[in-house]
């Protein structure tokens, strides 16, 4: 009858137990020297080896012939226990057993000595599923045991086992085996067992066991039925992780940027039943994994989740820069934890590969540092990042202002006297006023002359440009613009904003700068701040280069010193053309 690679290859003795030596150590000492707790608690993940030592320690602690606290597995103790012909080493399964009949059975008969051996050994398997009545019941024989008593408990949940009973037993933690001692220990076994495992295949196989030996042969197991090699691919074929390829490739896809191919990927998966969440899911993990190869050559392999083969994660890795991986593995991780709250799943995914494939549309701060290092990697390849100009509108000129009207008729014909010819030194309009104001009419004969009304000045900001209110005005925006611009609008090396006739101009210093603010989401935030602080609709613009210096506004005329009545009666023809009425 055949039998299961990780039932035959399981280790007799602390020797053969892989990568639990500070545990094996500890307890070969104790059994050699006979100092032995009456109660012992074996905690870690599945496949590590709190089982198979435990089996170990109750066929050492009773061996006829112990070698150095190892057990012979020879003499009549070793081999009953072995096969479980020997009651007094009992080994249960808390998850079946669970209830406080059973422990109060199992407490009954504890006290009576053992027939066959020296210690009578219990073994309770996934001891956090107990009851808290058995628990309570289990406790009182741990608090005062008889000497010929041993208990070995074993969980994969530690937080689920009361204090009382932790504090009653030595505790030891198997960690997970690394990567690299399982690969050793499935070659071993696939010489001995004749199968055709590659090296590559036996790291595929470490990888996906995720530091437990047993899965790690349960897989070797899986994939030895053929008598072809076991290499990566029948890996994958056998155990069914093509879908690891389709992860792979959508990576590819987004590495290069090929937003309408990762999106015709995603619709496929999904049309073939494929739930988004684990598409991103998987990704996430292939991201993470590419992101320790990046950072952590070095001690990457114990830290790895398995699944790729070396080749594929070799060729994302040079495709990919350590800070588009965290800017990836960010959004990643945020889309996935709001896709249970998310009114339509496969919108936020494809939302979400939009954004990795270009990272200019992801506004956070690692999206940030990704386009940074994008431009940085072309400035040292010697490419020019090209920047798109913005469809900014031609600065109008402003009108001219109409020329004054002309009377065309002959002055006999008229009841006026004639115009006095104007002074050189003296204009006609204001130019720097937003409308023309024409020059009044002289007063007719016999009329009173007004006074001069003092000169209209230039309102701040519009006639030559304004920029003594920008400090404020930036200050003003935090809260309202993406925070990833504000260090640029409050820096006034980098940006200087000029208003000037309805139109909010940004001065930049360089054309990165200006790729930062010129786009929709700052501009429309900066017209809206505008439009509050000035009223109207203004426009917004961002230009490289030196904002023109500003105009100084013109002073208000000064009033026209008093004149002589007999003044303007001359200028108007003397006094031969007075009418007395």
């Amino acid at each position: 009858m055949y039998q299961a690679l990780y039932r035959k290859w399981r280790p007799c003795t602390f020797d053969d137990v892989v990568g639990q030596e500070h545990i094996t150590d500890t307890l070969k000492r104790q059994t050699a020297a006979g100092r032995l707790s009456h109660a012992y608690l074996f905690t870690g993940t599945r496949g590590t080896g709190k089982t198979t030592c435990a089996k170990i320690l109750a066929r050492a602690v009773n061996c006829q012939n112990p070698q150095q606290g190892n057990p012979c597995n020879a003499c009549p103790a070793c081999l009953g226990i072995e096969n479980g012909s020997i009651l007094d080493v009992l080994e249960l399964d808390a998850a079946s057993n669970n209830g406080v009949d059973q422990v109060r059975a199992l407490r009954d008969e504890a006290v009576y000595t053992p027939a066959a051996v020296q210690k009578r050994v219990y073994i309770v398997d996934e001891v956090h599923m107990l009851s808290t009545a058995a628990f309570n019941a289990l406790l009182k024989i741990l608090e005062e045991p008889p000497s010929h008593l041993l208990f070995i408990l074993a969980t994969t949940e530690l937080h689920k086992v009361p204090a009382t009973i932790k504090s009653r037993c030595q505790q030891f933690a198997f960690k997970r085996i690394l990567p690299m001692r399982i690969a050793q220990r499935l070659e071993y076994v696939a010489a001995e067992e004749k199968i055709p495992l590659t090296p590559e295949g036996a790291a595929l196989l470490a990888r996906l066991a995720d530091g437990g030996l047993r899965d790690a042969l349960s897989l070797l197991d899986q994939c030895a039925g053929g008598k072809s090699a076991v290499d990566e691919q029948a890996i994958l074929d056998t155990l069914g992780l093509a879908g690891n390829v389709e992860t792979a490739n959508l990576m590819d896809q987004l590495a290069r940027r090929d937003t309408a191919a990762a999106l015709d990927t995603l619709g496929r998966l999904y049309a073939n039943g494929k739930d988004v969440g684990s598409v991103l899911g998987e990704l996430s993990s292939l991201a993470r994994d590419l992101l320790l190869r990046k950072t952590a050559p070095q001690g990457c392999g114990a830290l790895m989740a398995g699944g790729y083969d070396e080749a594929t994660l070799r060729r994302l890795g040079e495709q990919l820069s350590a800070q588009r991986l965290l800017q990836m593995l960010t959004l990643l991780q945020d889309t996935a934890a709001g896709l249970s709250r998310s009114a339509n799943r496969r919108t936020d995914a494809e939302l979400c590969l939009i954004r990795l494939s270009d990272e200019s549309l992801d506004q956070s701060f690692a999206g940030l540092s990704a386009r940074i290092a994008r431009l940085e990697e072309k400035i040292a390849q010697g490419i020019s990042a090209p920047v798109s100009a913005p469809a900014t509108e031609p600065v109008k000129a402003p009108p001219k202002p109409a020329e004054p009207a002309v009377d065309s008729r002959p002055p006999w014909e008229d009841d006026r006297p004639p115009l006095p010819e104007e002074p050189p030194e003296e204009a006609d309009f204001i130019f720097d006023s937003p409308e023309p104001i024409p020059k009044a009419e002289p007063p007719r004969p016999g009329a009173v002359r007004p006074a001069p009304a003092p000169t209209q000045t230039t309102p701040a900001g519009q006639g030559g440009g304004d920029s003594r209110f920008w400090p404020s005005f930036a200050a003003g925006l935090r809260g309202k613009v993406p925070p990833t611009v504000m260090p640029y609008l409050n820096n006034p090396a980098k940006v200087t904003g000029v208003w000037k006739n309805g139109k909010l101009t940004l001065w930049v210093d360089s054309e990165f700068t200006r790729s930062m603010l010129n786009k929709p989401a700052v501009l429309e935030k900066l017209a809206q701040a505008a439009a509050a602080t000035f009223g109207g609709q203004p426009q917004v613009s961002v230009v490289t280069g030196t904002p023109p210096p500003e105009e100084p506004a013109q002073s208000p005329a000064p009033p026209a010193a008093e004149k002589d009545p007999l003044d303007d009666l001359m200028s108007f023809g003397g006094l031969d053309n007075i009418t007395i009425q």
